[in-house]
């Protein structure tokens, strides 16, 4: 009986510190949703190349680890957040290079569109 009490104290001092540690970076998180949506848009768009997407996915992940080593501990520290949001504004940068390189799929066919010639 007297362990099943401490089990239960563990766990209601446990349970709080899991969901915040899973919560503590909402505006990252909210970013990385928009970005991910930015890549989406640029591929339904033909904006962005299905190889391009993959580079900026790629960038992505690694965004998320970053965040997932910060919040591994339970905090996220200024250094911590700074370095993320860093990270973030180096890929938000790279999205939109990307996307604005006149390199084009608008068939969706996986080959680069080229532009009409002037003649």
């Amino acid at each position: 009986m007297k362990t099943t009490k401490t089990l239960v104290a563990a766990l209601a001092l446990i349970v709080p510190m899991l969901a915040s540690a899973q919560t503590s970076t909402p505006r990252i998180d909210a970013r990385q949703d928009r970005q991910d949506a930015r890549i989406d848009r640029g591929v339904q768009s033909g904006a962005l190349t299905e190889k391009e997407a993959a580079k900026l996915d790629r960038g992505q992940t690694h965004v998320q680890n970053l965040e997932t080593k910060a919040v591994a501990d339970g905090t996220v520290t200024k250094k911590e957040r700074a370095r993320i949001e860093h990270a973030q504004d180096v890929q938000s940068q790279r999205i939109y290079r990307e996307k604005h390189d006149r390199q084009h799929d608008f068939n969706h066919n996986g080959r680069t569109d080229r532009p009409a010639r002037r003649h």
